[in-house]
């Protein structure tokens, strides 16, 4: 079964993007070598749904985050290993041999490189496994790696692999040795050579990851079943927000819906945000952005933040809002559980509506006990016939207010805001004076 994402969510929480600012995938991509991108990449666009999976990902990373490893390897010399073994070569050692006589050949008479290629592949190739059987000396052959780290070896332990990294790279090969590593390598050992090569990708990702982790500051979930349908986090923080303050949340089936108040800048996004992206990565067995998080799995997750008009498809922004919220309704009703995050429900209609429609909506999504939601909204109003339901937990993220001026401590207390300094603000800024001194 796959976690269930989907685009509006990853934008919403910035999560994907190579190339993107401020994305978290940006924020571990930290890898050396190609092949280690594509797994980061794989790993990202699949979380795991498998508790023991989860948490044995996330010893792995915690493993190599302490051994305080390096990269070991040349990326230069495992990306040419990498091209030399994509190469096809002949079925039969004989033939192997005619085409490389025929490539030395080639390589005296005309510039034709491919001789020269061939050599250093296999120098790479050498270079690269002789600095494996190294580095793997160098590893604890602990839990939870240790069968890797071991099946590796026994390949490097092979006869035929061991006299290989034993060549010194800097004498000049015969070309029927140079034709019969280059058929062995290939066809014979390809498989072997193949787990070698995955093996430096998983290194070059492990590392990475445990690199992010010990720099930022961020720690290991720990999964449990989803039947235990509880989420619990302590000191909660957006990894993307530089001297981020910490929140704590805990939500199980008793209490699963969060229901924040607030005002503009408070920091009701972020937080919302801050727990998506954790809940997300968690899922991964990535490290999050929290002093502890546990957390019962979760078979998707779904935000409605940022939701933007539709011109093309002549929606306006209130109606987008209703269908992501019917988007999600169907979600929940399909049994699933979920966490779903609303921010500012109906902003794009007027107060009498948002009122009814964020007032009936909570009381809707609260009945799916095995989905987890977090609601904002800015008005309060609705709070009073709220607290009836008494599986919904009631927060507010407060202002402070020095002199004239108003101070956020982004510092989730418990309750409903009673902050209502929209006015006040719209009269700080002088707007007020403007609009009058241009009437006069």
């Amino acid at each position: 079964m796959n976690f269930s994402i989907d685009k509006q969510t990853l934008d919403e929480l910035n999560l994907m993007g190579k190339f993107r600012q401020g994305s978290i995938y940006h924020m571990f991509n930290q890898v050396k070598t190609g092949g280690g991108e594509q797994l980061l990449d794989q790993m990202f666009r699949n979380p795991l749904q498998d508790v023991a999976a989860i948490n044995n990902r996330s010893k792995v990373f915690r493993f190599f985050q302490d051994a305080g490893c390096e990269f070991p390897f040349d990326v230069q010399h495992v990306s040419q290993m990498r091209e030399y073994l994509d190469e096809k070569s002949g079925k039969s050692e004989i033939l192997v041999l005619a085409d490389t006589v025929i490539k030395k050949c080639l390589s005296a008479l005309t510039h034709d490189e491919r001789y020269k290629r061939k050599i250093q592949g296999l120098q790479a190739t050498i270079i690269t496994l002789a600095r494996c059987h190294s580095f793997l000396e160098t590893l604890a052959p602990e839990e939870p790696y240790r069968s890797r780290i071991n099946t590796i070896k026994t390949i490097l332990a092979d006869r035929r692999i061991e006299k290989l990294r034993n060549i010194d790279i800097y004498t000049t090969l015969p070309v029927r040795l140079l034709a019969h590593y280059d058929h062995l390598l290939k066809s014979r050992l390809n498989k072997e050579l193949e787990a070698v090569l995955s093996f430096i990708y998983e290194v070059d990702v492990y590392i990475a990851v445990g690199g992010v982790a010990q720099s930022r500051g961020l720690r290991y979930a720990i999964a449990h079943p989803p039947e235990d349908n509880f989420l619990s986090a302590t000191g909660l923080f957006h990894p993307g927000v530089p001297h981020a303050v910490g929140n704590d949340i805990y939500m199980h089936k008793d209490t699963n819906v969060l229901f924040l108040t607030g005002a503009n800048m408070a920091g009701k996004s972020t937080l919302m945000k801050s727990l998506g992206i954790g809940l997300y990565l968690a899922h991964m067995g990535f490290p999050v952005a929290a002093e502890s998080f546990g957390f019962s799995i979760r078979e998707g997750l779904y935000s409605s933040i940022n939701v933007a008009d539709n011109i093309g498809l002549g929606y306006s922004h209130f109606y987008a809002e209703v269908v992501r919220v019917k988007q999600a309704a169907l979600a929940a009703a399909a049994g699933k559980r979920l966490l779903l995050m609303f921010d500012e429900l109906f902003k794009g209609t007027n107060v009498k509506d948002a009122y009814d429609g964020t007032l009936s909506v909570t009381e809707g999504f609260a009945d799916y006990r095995e989905c987890m939601f977090v609601i904002s909204t800015h008005i309060i109003e609705v709070g009073a016939p709220l607290k009836k339901n008494n599986n919904i937990r009631f927060a507010y993220m407060p202002t402070v207010m020095d002199g004239p001026h108003p101070r956020y401590t982004y510092q989730m207390k418990e309750g409903i805001t009673e902050d209502r300094q929209g006015m006040m603000i719209i009269r700080q800024e002088g707007i007020l004076e403007l609009l009058n001194s241009a009437q006069a």
